[in-house]
Parts: C-alpha cells; structure tokens; sequence
C-alpha cells in the first residue's frame, strides 16, 4: 500500500498551529520564571545550616526528579481537587506542573552557580561588614546568576519540548494542534510532521540565541 504525503492542510488549519505555538511558548515562558523563583528558594535551602530546612528541599527535587512529568500533571490535575477542593483550569494546572518540575533541576543548576563563586567573595563583603543575606542578594547570587545563564537557556529549551505532555489533559498547545488537525484530516502522520517542525524551529532559534548571548558574555568578560 503506498501512502502519498499530503501538506495541502497546513494552510486552512495555520491558525490553529499558530494558536498552539502561541500557547507553548507562553506556557514555557511561565513555566521556567516561576521554576527559577521557586529553584532559588530550594536552592537556598540546601545551603541552609537547618537540617529540616535542608531534608525539605534535598527530598522535593529527589522526589521531582525521580518521578515522571506525566505523574506529576495528573496529580496537580486530578489529585489535588479531590485533596483539597480545588479543581486549577487546565492552563494554570499545566503550569503549576512544569513549574514544579522545572524548580528541581533549576535548584541543582542554582546551587552549582552558587558553589561556582569564589568563597573569597563571600569573606571580602562580611569583612566590609555587609550582612550574609545583603552578601548573598547583592553579590553571591548576581554572580552566580551569570555562570549558570547557558544553562538557564537549556532548561527552557527543555521545558518547551516537555510542555507538549500538557496536551494530554487539553491545553491546546502545539501537541494538540496537531492532534485536532489529525482527527479533522484523517492525515495520520503529516500534523505530526509539521508540529515536530515547530517545535524545532522554536528549540533551534533558541539555541542560537543562547550561543549568541553567551559569547557576548565572554568577550564583555575578556575585557
């Protein structure tokens, strides 16, 4: 049986790709802010000298870590309405996930970055007599910040590629675009084609962005 390749459909159904690609790069973009606000604190807490502060966060990116994105979702989707009452819309809930999920791997990125800065940073601040959290905001951190840049870039590179899991309970990212223009076309393969080209063109441009900005960085820093 030959199967004939057929894109005729990408220009009645762009918009519902352009929806989607919309979408993703929103709920991306949600997605890696909130999990780097939430992976500074974790981060911070495992450099805390309280051990219940410190088994917190060690057992929250563990756990994270450890488990799948999908599990994760439904959890946040299914499981906490009937814990706790709340029932999040399917949006808000996607992002609540891939927050969670970011967090732990932006905490282990963060607290590389803060390993990374000289100790000697530390000790010259509290010898001009700056307190450890002004030390810690003002200088630690700010540096820190600018080692881990690269890597901040891939977690979001990550994130969009990730995000397509989200589809599974109806946001309509660019995973579902696809998935709504198979079932209208009875095209089985081609709206695969085309979001997984989607999705390369947001990861590739991304990518060269990156490289753009941290080379930038490099020459600044050679001067």
């Amino acid at each position: 049986m030959n199967y004939s390749m057929d894109f005729s459909f990408i220009t009645r159904y762009q918009g519902l790709y352009l929806t989607g690609t919309r979408n993703t790069i929103f709920l991306a973009v949600l997605a890696v802010l909130f999990g780097v606000m939430l992976g500074l604190i974790l981060a911070l807490m495992r450099r805390s000298s309280l051990k219940p502060v410190k088994f917190i966060a060690a057992a929250y990116i563990e756990f994270v870590r450890g488990t799948p994105l999908l599990v994760q979702l439904f959890i946040i989707f299914y499981g906490l309405p009937v814990v706790t009452g709340m029932r999040f819309p399917d949006f808000v809930a996607g992002v609540i996930a891939l927050s969670l999920n970011s967090a732990a791997y932006v905490a282990e990125i963060i607290r590389a970055g803060l390993q990374s800065v000289d100790r000697g940073q530390m000790e010259a601040a509290r010898s001009l007599g700056m307190p450890h959290n002004m030390a810690m905001r003002h200088i630690i951190i700010p540096q820190a910040f600018k080692n881990i840049l690269p890597a901040l870039g891939n977690e979001f590179i990550v994130v969009i590629k990730e995000s397509a899991i989200v589809s599974v309970i109806g946001i309509y990212d660019i995973m579902r675009s696809a998935n709504i223009v198979r079932g209208i076309t009875y095209r089985p393969f081609e709206p695969l084609i085309v979001a997984a080209l989607i999705y390369f063109v947001l990861t590739f441009t991304l990518s060269n962005l990156l490289g753009v900005a941290e080379r930038r960085m490099r020459a600044g820093d050679s001067h």
